[in-house]
């Protein structure tokens, strides 16, 4: 395996691996939320927001490497 194909290989792999913690951490958001921690909850959400936006470019240079 080349360097090039490593590294898609990689990308998707940090994709799946964000959307993983994304899904851990508003399921931690919610259980700050149910313990009277709204602020503690709506940041763990932001770090949720990070993520998303982060594999966005990612996305975008997965398919970057395919071309």
């Amino acid at each position: 395996m080349d360097e090039r194909e490593k590294l898609r290989v990689l990308v998707d792999h940090w994709i799946e691996h964000n959307r993983d913690h994304a899904e851990e951490f508003q399921e931690w958001a919610r259980r700050a939320r149910d313990f009277a921690k709204e602020a503690a909850g709506d940041n763990i959400l932001k770090a949720v927001g990070r993520l998303e936006e982060a594999n966005e470019f990612l996305l975008r240079a997965a398919e970057e490497l395919k071309e």
